[in-house]
């Protein structure tokens, strides 16, 4: 779900908020979710905020959208170079990026989600990463899932997790829950699938309960699933910042 992405669900509502597509209401019932939020270092203030207030500061800094960043090692295209950003958006894997701040997640347990704001003022922008269309990373996503095929058999993840099985089970049919009403359908499809491909993605890098597996053979896993991991970032990020028609 995209409750297990803080940075996704905040630079989804917090956009549709901020462009007039949904009320402010809504968007703090999505955001908070029946969880604590506390946020650091927001311009403009000493101590932590809650969500709520940062929301409605973001409007006064001028912020008209904000966007997901999922970045790796190597790859931490879309974060602009203020001290500090990427060693912690490397470290959370998400960011919500906008031109006058930035927020990081971090997850405190399973009521409270701590975030620090980064200060983007006076700093270039980043280029955004290229986002290809959502039928493109649609299309991408399809035929990493085939590729990885064979390697998914090869680890026989349904003989010790019957949860693959069902997770791979009509992917095309899923729709994405918590995104707002406006969201593009192709962009819930794109998501949904991510999201359940993601999961697929942490059981098989996973070693089965009691199984002997040699570092070539890991290391041969992990290089024939990266493809599909990286269509799983990219679907990911393309659905949680594609702008409604």
């Amino acid at each position: 779900m995209l409750h297990d992405l803080p940075a996704g669900r905040f630079a989804v509502w917090a956009s549709a908020w901020l462009s007039g597509r949904t009320s402010y209401d809504a968007a703090l019932d999505a955001l908070t979710d029946d969880r604590a939020h506390r946020v650091t270092g927001l311009p403009g203030t000493s101590d932590a905020v809650p969500l709520g207030w940062a929301l409605t500061a973001l409007r006064g800094l001028g912020e008209r959208r904000l966007r997901l960043v999922l970045p790796v090692p190597g790859d931490v295209r879309g974060l602009p170079r203020a001290p500090g950003l990427a060693a912690l958006a490397l470290e959370a894997g998400q960011a919500a990026v906008g031109d006058a701040v930035a927020l990081v997640p971090e997850d405190l347990g399973p009521e409270v989600t701590a975030w620090t704001a980064v200060d983007l003022t006076g700093l270039p922008p980043a280029p955004p990463p290229v986002e290809d269309s959502l039928r493109r990373v649609s299309g991408a996503l399809d035929l990493a899932v085939g590729d990885a095929a064979r390697t998914l058999a090869a680890l026989d993840l349904a003989r010790w997790n019957p949860e693959v099985p069902a997770l791979l089970a009509g992917l095309g049919a899923a729709r994405a829950p918590g995104m707002p009403p406006d969201t593009d359908p192709l962009a819930l499809s794109v998501l949904a699938r991510a999201q359940r491909l993601a999961r697929v993605l942490d059981l098989a890098l996973t070693d089965a309960p009691g199984g002997a597996v040699t570092h070539s053979q890991a290391a041969a896993r992990d290089e024939a699933l990266r493809p599909l991991a990286t269509a799983v970032r990219e679907a990911t990020a393309a659905a949680c910042n594609a702008v409604p028609r």
